[in-house]
């Protein structure tokens, strides 16, 4: 049941709030809040405390998981041009998972209950409080989950000997996602072409959050038509 008029208190544990807006969550998601600091999602403190993710964790916790992945291909017999093929085929094939999640996932439109919530937990709160840094990578541990259907997907459209190099160059791919995604938001580019993927970034939280899903490039926003026009060629 939604909740007429219901207001989002901010001051509250927000997971099972959102849910209560009904048609209005994806109004309401959509107006950033401009701060570091991040709200609270749970009353639990367990629950609490798996929500956030400090950014190095990422490259520590998954970057062995990637080396142990490629060099079992080695050990199984390819030589090390043909794994490092397999590897960027690999980060190619996540690059276009990266654009696919983010455009057809991550931005679905709710208005249920539980699926206002879902969607919360999932990317509305980035896109709510887009520089809160705990809450910019995604958790280990749901990570790990669903690196098992991954790793199956893999198995099944592969042989014994490639899949691993295949999987470690996914995980490679979502490692680099994951890690420039947060220097997107909280670093400050000297040289051109951060300083350019970041303003294409912001572009997407705070001007057209319907364009511009790539995170660690545009080329399949090029490829499908959802690269945003700039400001110049929209005042011509």
């Amino acid at each position: 049941m939604v909740a007429q008029g219901f207001t989002v208190d901010l001051n509250k544990a927000l997971v099972f709030q959102v849910g209560h807006l009904g048609e209005a969550y994806q109004e309401w998601v959509h107006q950033p809040i401009v701060s570091k600091e991040g709200p609270r999602f749970f009353e639990s403190d367990f629950w609490e405390f798996l929500t956030r993710t400090v950014w190095w964790a990422i490259p520590v916790i998954w970057l062995p998981v990637v080396c142990y992945s490629i060099s079992v291909s080695l050990w199984m017999g390819h030589t090390v041009p043909e794994v490092a093929l397999m590897v960027v085929f690999g980060i190619f094939v996540w690059t276009l998972m990266e654009y696919t999640l983010h455009r057809f996932l991550f931005h679905i439109k709710t208005k249920s209950y539980w699926a206002n919530t879902a969607h919360y937990l999932l990317h509305g709160c980035h896109h709510k409080h887009p520089m809160d840094g705990l809450r910019l990578v995604f958790p280990p541990a749901a990570t790990a989950i669903l690196c098992v259907p991954f790793w199956n997907l893999i198995k099944l459209m592969s042989t014994p000997s490639t899949a691993p190099a295949l999987f470690g160059g996914g995980l490679l791919g979502y490692v680099m996602y994951d890690v420039t995604h947060y220097y997107l938001h909280h670093a400050q580019p000297t040289s051109e072409v951060p300083k350019n993927l970041k303003k294409y970034h912001l572009n997407h939280h705070f001007r057209i959050q319907t364009k511009g899903f790539g995170i660690t490039s545009s080329f399949w926003d090029k490829v499908f038509g959802t690269l945003p026009k700039s400001k110049s060629a929209k005042s011509k």
